[in-house]
């Protein structure tokens, strides 16, 4: 336990989370352009369309009551008049993206995320749903998931989706202490996450998720296994064991409510992990990445064990597309060769659409040595090792990479031979920082602010 916390202390450093390289601050957005993106688009959906499909991120902004440990992009109202423009302007956009390929797409994943997806009604999703699948098919093998709030999901979201073709509710549950919910103003109790996951196993779902997160406001060691006993009752398939990011200077990102000084960190915070861990070890859970649990029967353990595992804006998935299109404000899309993202202003989304422009407002096109590390940063992500022993997965920098982990080896934190890197259990939970070693971007202009949360 001591060595774990001199290397907490060692190594807990502000870093990303890799859910893209390069990583959104260090995009180069001068040398990007709405032109590039349409070309970048088309090459990977020619490339990948038939093949394996695309995937759909569509951003669902709006929630009635701010969280106060969100940094997602959210537009708090209670007026449930702006359901229907809003789902308007997403099959407009919609609409401009299938003209632009040229050829009928074929779904394999969407993931409505927000905000509070179940903020609209049944009647508006299906209708937004419906309107996206009229202009596709479906791939055979396909995954439609959906972000679902305990306290307004209702049995007839659960059913209308499911009869579109969803399969898999991922529920945010945080914490089930009352002083830590009232601290994030997120008040759900236990029997309304129960009442809506055995709605969810019902009704036909196949994989239910539930979302945890350690380190919150006021949260004790206590709280989380206290969390995590009540998880184990209910046995979601899939769980998601997030560290809170604490990113309180970022502009608009509503963690407020509390102080500093009221947030767990460092070694109490890892052990709330590694405690939390060993009960969802116990219950049957395998871990799975950096921060997912699934077990057996889920694909999502299927996946890693099969090296297939990938990672994305949405954080690990089991479904592996080469293009994701974000539809709605605020969405990022990834065509494998660049990253593209939406207006964030409600209005200036509206406005692009009235003009008939894919509302891209900012992006990056990868350059090849952007590629090679993108690779070897996910494959590291998903499964904790990577190898260059093909001339593609080299980069000039290579050696200088290689050194600066020599440190981390010693600390038996990862293994080396002349062609590949294995990261070990010990090292994982630092899978982060050995990242890190390769981000060129983050080398090469270290950050004059504070923009990203601590890797521990």
């Amino acid at each position: 336990m001591q060595q774990a916390n001199s290397f907490i202390q060692k190594y807990n450093v502000p870093g990303p989370r890799y859910t893209s390289y390069p990583t959104v601050p260090y995009w180069d957005e001068l040398s990007f352009s709405l032109d590039a993106w349409k070309q970048t688009l088309k090459r990977s959906f020619d490339e990948s369309n038939r093949s394996e499909g695309i995937s759909l991120y569509i951003h669902l902004p709006f929630c009635e009551s701010l969280c106060t440990f969100c940094g997602c992009h959210k537009k708090v109202t209670k007026r449930h008049e702006v359901e229907q423009p809003y789902i308007q302007a997403v099959l407009k956009e919609w609409e401009l993206y299938c003209a632009l390929l040229q050829d009928t797409p074929v779904i394999k994943e969407i993931h409505l995320g927000g905000g509070t997806p179940t903020f609209f009604s049944p009647e508006h999703l299906t209708q937004l749903l419906q309107g996206i699948l009229a202009k596709a098919e479906i791939a055979p093998q396909h995954e439609f998931s959906f972000e679902g709030h305990p306290n307004n999901t209702s049995k007839a979201h659960l059913q209308a989706l499911y009869d579109l073709g969803f399969r898999r509710v991922s529920y945010g549950v945080q914490d089930y202490n009352e002083t830590v919910q009232k601290a994030i103003h997120r008040i759900q109790p236990y029997e309304n996450v129960q009442r809506v996951t055995q709605w969810a196993r019902d009704i036909g779902y196949s994989s239910i998720s539930h979302d945890l997160v350690f380190g919150l406001p006021f949260q004790s060691l206590d709280d989380v296994l206290h969390t995590i006993d009540q998880t184990n009752q209910l046995l979601p398939d899939r769980l998601a064991f997030y560290s809170y990011a604490h990113v309180p200077w970022i502009k608009g990102n509503g963690q407020r409510g509390f102080k500093d000084a009221n947030v767990p960190k460092d070694a109490m915070k890892r052990q709330c992990y590694e405690e939390g861990k060993k009960k969802l070890l116990a219950q049957g859970y395998h871990e799975i990445g950096m921060d997912h649990f699934a077990l057996s029967s889920d694909p999502m353990h299927q996946a890693f064990q099969q090296g297939q595992l990938h990672r994305n804006f949405m954080g690990y998935t089991a479904s592996k597309t080469q293009l994701m299109i974000g539809l709605g404000v605020s969405s990022i899309s990834d065509s494998w060769y660049s990253f593209a993202q939406n207006e964030k202003n409600l209005d200036d989304y509206y406005a692009r659409l009235e003009q008939n422009e894919i509302p891209v407002y900012r992006g990056h096109v990868l350059s090849v040595e952007d590629l090679t590390i993108r690779q070897h940063i996910l494959n590291l992500m998903c499964t904790f090792q990577t190898t260059w022993d093909e001339p593609e997965q080299y980069f000039a920098e290579l050696p200088e990479v290689l050194a600066q982990l020599v440190e981390m080896q010693q600390d038996g934190l990862l293994h080396m031979t002349e062609q590949s890197i294995h990261v070990t259990e010990q090292g994982q939970p630092f899978v982060r920082n050995i990242c890190m070693a390769f981000d060129l971007h983050l080398k090469r202009k270290k950050p004059e602010n504070r923009i990203f949360s601590m890797t521990i």
